[in-house]
């Protein structure tokens, strides 16, 4: 439940449209609703403008889709985003939400209730490998989910540094980058370098021993020389996506 929503549930109380007992149900969950095994936030859409995401790893099938009914009950119009799911946890949440999409490639399960576009330009996603790509891909599912134009290009690291400046358009134009690269992670100061506009790095595991699982490309990202660079968590596309659309929300 959003502002608007509330806006319009009072508007229908002031004017005999929905009785108080109706609206009083209707409020009656809010702000959180204990299931047991979890609480679910319904103002987190009023406080941050985007809906609670469900992080499927270490939840079982059938509690996320108890957590899905239940904010699919308010006949609220959000979007619900689950991050880190399979195919298991997909059969499941298809029961309870039919016109839930899986994307295979991040683990993202999205459930597309509003096509509202509220970013104010294009969110635009770079990943420096294909090796990459799962973790890019789970950065556009969450920006597109949270109500974004997103355009995203792919293999444009620095080993073929001219791969990427063949989309100096595509760079020129985006409000805000995420930055997807793991080895040693210096796309993004490359990028930042290019742009003036935010650019949010996304360190991956992807890489061989010394990379550290990641640990060498967030620490290179974190050093980067190019002041608009900002930085997320190891491998979490979902972070960088969200941040990105906060900013081109503003």
């Amino acid at each position: 439940m959003n502002q608007r929503d509330i806006e319009r549930l009072f508007e229908q109380v002031r004017t005999g449209r929905m009785s108080v007992a109706r609206a009083v149900a209707r409020l009656r969950h809010l702000p959180f609703e204990d299931l047991g095994f979890a609480k679910i936030d319904h103002h987190r859409e009023l406080r941050q403008g985007f809906a609670e995401v469900i992080y499927a790893r270490g939840k079982t099938a059938q509690q996320v889709a108890a957590i899905v009914g239940r904010m699919l009950r308010p006949r609220d119009s959000h979007n619900i985003l689950i991050t880190r799911a399979d195919a298991g946890i997909y059969r499941a949440v298809r029961r309870v939400a039919r016109g839930a999409k899986f994307h295979p490639l991040s683990g993202a399960i999205a459930i597309t209730r509003n096509r509202r576009i509220v970013g104010k330009g294009t969110i635009l996603v770079v990943a420096a490998g294909t090796s990459d790509i799962p973790v890019a891909e789970e950065a556009v599912v969450t920006a597109e989910t949270m109500g974004n134009r997103v355009d995203a290009v792919y293999d444009v690291g620095v080993a073929g540094l001219h791969r990427l400046l063949r989309h100096r358009e595509k760079l020129s134009a985006a409000r805000v980058i995420v930055c997807v690269a793991g080895m040693e992670g210096a796309l993004p100061s490359v990028v930042a370098g290019l742009v003036g506009v935010p650019v949010i790095a996304v360190p991956t595991s992807v890489g061989y021993g010394a990379s550290f699982g990641g640990l060498a490309a967030v620490l290179a990202m974190l050093n980067s020389c190019a002041p608009s660079v900002s930085v997320v968590n190891i491998d979490n596309g979902f972070g960088g996506g969200f941040v990105a659309s906060i900013v081109n929300r503003l």
